[in-house]
């Protein structure tokens, strides 16, 4: 199991590390989840070499798209991408027995998250209001509504629900970058892009070894099977 050493060191959830483990256990997987880690190992790695924090957020977002992803989903309809991935960060926290995302989100990254859910600049209705689609006192009330939601989460110690309302606010950061709304190294949102890249580089290796850790778990088919040439 990849997941026993408590607590986790950092060598333990390098790419290296879970390629290792991964080489030793894939056998005995079945071919969707054997595929699911596979492509989301060589996205972990390619974003453990990447120098700039935009292209390592990028990278770290398609592994964890590699990781969950089960249907294709229309970037504008971000209703059906939030409840796909909300089941998943579920499923994991429901699997995380030894409860190591709950320390990356209650300890090591308290504060972070925290900031994170008071900056509008990474809330998609604030955007909605910048272009027209809401009135500033619309998207004041999802946004007032969103932080209470956190904060009865952050009371209740409701791992699942905070973790997916911060998703939330990195899939718009994810918006921002993959549609070209952002500078590369720009200066406006270094801090929020800093932290959601710390939280993702720590998040990601935890979620492919929870999977690795749980190979009988409905991880449902891959995106993209693989096919053979020819047919």
């Amino acid at each position: 199991m990849v997941l026993t050493e408590n607590p986790l060191t950092e060598s333990s959830l390098t790419h290296a590390a879970l390629k290792q483990s991964h080489r030793l256990v894939r056998d005995e997987h079945p071919v969707n989840l054997r595929l699911r880690v596979h492509r989301a190992l060589s996205w972990l790695n390619r974003a453990e070499q990447a120098e700039d924090v935009d292209g390592k957020f990028i990278f770290l977002w398609i592994a964890f798209n590699a990781a969950y992803a089960q249907e294709l989903f229309d970037d504008n309809n971000h209703a059906s991408g939030t409840v796909a991935f909300t089941a998943f960060l579920e499923k994991l926290c429901d699997l995380d027995t030894n409860k190591h995302i709950d320390k990356l989100v209650w300890k090591e990254f308290s504060q972070s998250v925290r900031v994170l859910l008071d900056n509008p600049y990474v809330f998609s209705s604030f955007w909605d209001f910048q272009r027209g689609k809401l009135d500033e006192s619309g998207w004041k009330k999802r946004f007032a509504s969103a932080k209470e939601a956190a904060s009865l989460a952050l009371k209740s110690g409701n791992t699942a629900v905070l973790l997916s309302i911060v998703f939330n606010r990195l899939y718009t950061l994810r918006n921002q970058l993959i549609h070209g709304g952002a500078t590369w190294d720009g200066k406006v949102n270094r801090d929020q892009l800093r932290d959601c890249t710390r939280f993702l580089s720590k998040l990601v290796p935890v979620i492919i070894a929870l999977m690795m850790d749980n190979p009988n778990a409905l991880w449902g088919d891959a995106v993209y099977p693989v096919v053979e040439q020819g047919v």
